[in-house]
C-alpha cells in the first residue's frame, strides 16, 4: 500500500495510456477494450482509472493529445528549414514513416480510430488531421508556392495530401517492422503520390466563388 502511495503524480495515467497502447500492439481493438483489461494490464485497480479518465472515449482522446503534439513537433522542427517543396516531401514522409514504426501500437490505434465504433475518438484523430493540413498549408505560403490558389483551393489541396499519407497507414502497419526494403518502397510510393498532387496544384486555376 506504501508503494501505491508513493507513485508520481501521472505515473498511473502513464501506465494505463500505454496498457492500452500495448493491447492494441497485441491485436486488440480500441473499440473492444474495457476498463477492467486495461487497469489489469497496467497493474493497477479498476477504481484508479476513473481519477484519471471519464471512461475509455476519455482515454482514447488523451492518447490522441498527447502523441499527435509529440508528432507535429517533430513535423515542425524537420520542416522549419525547408526550402524546397520536393525536400518538404520527402521530409515529411520519411518522418510519418519513422514515427509509425516506432510508435507502431499508436498508429494502429489511430488506423482504428479512423473507422472506430467511437465517435469521439474518431473526430479527435480528424481535428489532428485538420491540424496537420493546416501546418502544411502555413509552409506552402511560408515557401510562396502556392499563392495562385486561393485559400479554399489550398486548403483542399492540404487536406488531400493529409489523407493520402494517413492511408499509407494500411501499407506501413502490415509490413514488417524489419523489413526495410518494403518500408522504403512505401515511402518512395507516398511521396509519389504527394508529388502527383502538388502537380496537379501547380496547374490548377483558382475561380472565384
Amino acid at each position: 500500500m506504501a508503494d501505491k502511495q508513493r507513485r508520481k503524480p501521472g505515473e498511473t495515467r502513464e501506465k494505463l495510456m500505454n496498457a492500452a497502447l500495448a493491447l492494441v500492439g497485441k491485436g486488440r481493438h480500441f473499440a473492444s477494450l474495457g476498463i477492467r483489461e486495461v487497469t489489469r494490464q497496467a497493474g493497477v485497480v479498476p477504481t484508479s482509472f476513473y481519477r484519471h479518465f471519464r471512461n475509455m472515449d476519455d482515454l482514447g482522446l488523451q492518447l490522441v493529445d498527447e502523441l499527435g503534439l509529440v508528432l507535429r513537433k517533430m513535423m515542425r522542427e524537420a520542416r522549419a528549414n525547408v526550402l524546397q517543396a520536393d525536400k518538404l516531401i520527402d521530409e515529411s514522409v520519411g518522418i510519418f514513416i519513422a514515427h509509425a514504426r516506432n510508435n507502431r501500437s499508436f498508429f494502429m490505434f489511430m488506423a482504428q480510430g479512423l473507422a472506430g465504433e467511437s465517435r469521439a475518438v474518431q473526430e479527435g484523430i480528424r481535428s489532428e488531421m485538420r491540424y496537420f493540413a493546416s501546418e502544411l498549408a502555413n509552409d506552402l505560403r511560408r515557401l510562396k508556392l502556392a499563392d495562385h490558389l486561393s485559400d479554399a483551393d489550398l486548403d483542399m489541396t492540404c487536406d488531400l495530401v493529409v489523407r493520402s499519407v494517413a492511408f499509407s497507414l494500411t501499407d506501413i502497419l502490415v509490413i514488417s517492422p524489419e523489413d526495410e526494403y518494403q518500408e522504403e518502397q512505401v515511402r518512395k510510393r507516398t511521396a509519389r503520390f504527394l508529388q502527383l498532387i502538388f502537380v496537379g496544384a501547380a496547374n490548377w486555376k483558382s475561380h472565384p466563388d
